[in-house]
């Protein structure tokens, strides 16, 4: 019966943790926090009733935090489930957005996605997902400086190797500057994926997440990174004025 006990053990650990290497990290994350925020919860009303309330509140405090609910958020606390990443801080599907005049770009926050879509030239209205790389790099000629530096970004998430693979380099062999422009305003809330209006906490922490996502051992994008801190710099001077 030991043995038989033993092997059912090693069984179901090994399952649970195929599990948790196939799931998705952001689903992960919420029910791991909603399992805690719920064991909290009823620890401190077990607690509660053997009359501890110096453990059982702020024991209940944290479980709430933990699910998102801020019950005294306004007594003047603030938002107590911020502190926990619960809340409508980062909603799920929230996404980036960088705009140039032959690519629309977008990174998914969950998944770390990066995808586009063509908006001019030939291929308008095509996603980049369409196209192999040769046709790709074929591009690279009719497309302004700020184009190829958002295709690059592409390419390196989705052919890690293209760079060396590519015969000269094609797209980097005779790199333009990338000239800009002043950032918008409204080009700033679409790179960090926040609504208008979004306070100083919030900007910190979109910025915070998107470069941990563009980190290079996450095929990160150097100039993607510039234009996520100049982004942060847009609103944060904003906010100052």
């Amino acid at each position: 019966m030991t043995l038989i006990a033993g092997a059912i053990a090693v069984i179901t650990l090994y399952l649970l943790l195929q599990m948790f290497r196939s799931a998705n990290p952001a689903a992960l994350a919420r029910a791991i926090r909603f399992g805690g925020g719920v064991v909290a919860l009823a620890v401190a009303a077990f607690t509660g009733l053997k009359g501890e309330l110096v453990v059982a509140i702020p024991l209940g405090i944290f479980g709430a935090g933990l699910l998102g609910w801020t019950p005294m958020a306004n007594a003047g606390f603030g938002n107590i489930g911020g502190l926990f990443g619960a809340g409508a801080t980062r909603p799920a599907g929230q996404a980036s957005r960088v705009r140039s005049q032959f690519l629309d770009m977008r990174l998914d926050h969950d998944s770390g996605q990066l995808g586009g879509r063509i908006v001019a030239g030939p291929h308008a209205g095509r996603d980049l997902d369409e196209f192999d790389l040769a046709a790709l790099l074929a591009m690279v000629p009719a497309f302004d400086a700020e184009s190829v530096a958002l295709l690059e970004s592409y390419l390196d998430r989705r052919f890690p190797a293209w760079r060396q693979n590519a015969q000269g380099d094609a797209a980097g062999g005779q790199r333009r500057t990338v000239a800009t422009g002043k950032m918008t305003t409204e080009e700033a809330y679409q790179i960090l994926g926040l609504q208008p209006g979004a306070g100083r906490d919030d900007i910190s922490r979109a910025h915070k997440s998107l470069m941990k996502k563009l980190h290079p051992d996450q095929g990160g994008s150097t100039y993607l990174a510039a234009r996520v801190n100049e982004a942060k710099d847009t609103l944060l001077r904003t906010h100052n004025g």
